[in-house]
């Protein structure tokens, strides 16, 4: 087995590595996100140079990475902003008091950067109009499937998510098997053809990337604000079409359910920082009243 590279990195700011991370963990039994009981958190992801495998702890306040993997470089290299570097809160003003007191007992709370596209393009078409349990479903089986196998000493069943290419080859009755309706397939694999061209929404950022991702076919402002949430940590990107999240927003700010119209409305004074209000209200926010029935997961291999 190939040596690992390392890196170790300082940062300037209070840490926390667990709920940093948190969003890119795609259920329990994620292929690509595992954390052991040893306390190393392990990412594995496709990158321009191909699979690298990240190996996560930290000690004494200093981050420890090792690498594997032909994406070993890159991904090292990309450490300080998958853990919030590049975040700027600077310009934050809280126009709720709840918010102000979220703000000032979650002084970790920071939004991190893949700088990446493609897996998180899968992963969030797959949580299209399905439940959580369905989407994870999927992503596991596409991931073990038709990706590649983690390099490097991780722990067992990690695989990074198929590439654009094995995307390409996956045949309709394994689309099936797999869960993935003819929907969500079509969008995968028509953003499978121009895989290369959306990774400039990471360079054009905001607005722009967001609307470069919506450009294909199946691709609209949920999936898009997903995906820059992760991908280049878009403070703005705000999840409309969410399930959960305007009621999330409505109980938190008004004390009532409201909808994606009144989301955005409540959420307008918080501009170019829709999604960070989100994220405070989603990690310590008051939630919702739990009643009535849960949606029920549909399974589209017996269908």
């Amino acid at each position: 087995m190939r040596a690992s590279l390392e890196r170790g990195w300082q940062p300037g700011f209070a840490l926390d590595l667990r709920s940093l991370l948190a969003p890119l963990r795609r259920g329990f039994s994620d292929p690509t996100f595992q954390t052991t009981e040893t306390g190393l958190t392990w990412l594995v992801a496709n990158t321009d140079a191909g699979v690298g495998t990240l190996a996560l702890h930290v000690a004494n306040g200093e981050v420890r990475a090792n690498a594997w993997g032909d994406g070993a470089q890159p991904m090292l290299d990309g450490l300080p902003n998958l853990l919030g570097a590049q975040d700027d809160d600077s310009g934050f003003e809280a126009h709720h008091d709840i918010i102000a007191d979220l703000r000032r007992r979650m002084p970790t709370l920071r939004l991190g950067a893949t700088g990446r596209v493609w897996d998180h393009l899968v992963a969030s078409v797959l949580e299209q109009k399905v439940t959580g349990y369905e989407a994870h479903r999927s992503w596991r089986e596409l991931c073990r499937r038709f990706g590649t196998r983690a390099p490097g000493p991780t722990p067992d069943g990690m695989y990074a998510p198929p590439t654009p290419r094995a995307v390409l080859g996956i045949r309709d009755w394994e689309w099936h098997k797999a869960g993935v309706d003819l929907t969500r397939r079509k969008a995968i694999v028509a953003a499978a053809q121009i895989a290369h061209r959306l990774e400039k929404a990471v360079e054009l950022k905001g607005r722009p990337g967001r609307d470069l991702l919506r450009k294909v076919p199946g691709i609209g402002f949920w999936t898009a604000a997903e995906i820059a949430q992760r991908a280049w940590g878009d403070p703005d990107a705000v999840s409309v079409g969410d399930y959960h999240i305007p009621a999330l927003v409505g109980y938190a700010l008004l004390g009532r359910k409201i909808d994606d119209q009144g989301m955005l409305e409540v959420l307008a004074p918080y501009a170019p920082q829709r999604h960070r209000v989100v994220r405070y209200i989603e990690a310590g926010g008051p939630g919702k009243p739990r009643y009535g029935p849960r949606y029920a997961a549909r399974d589209y291999r017996d269908l």
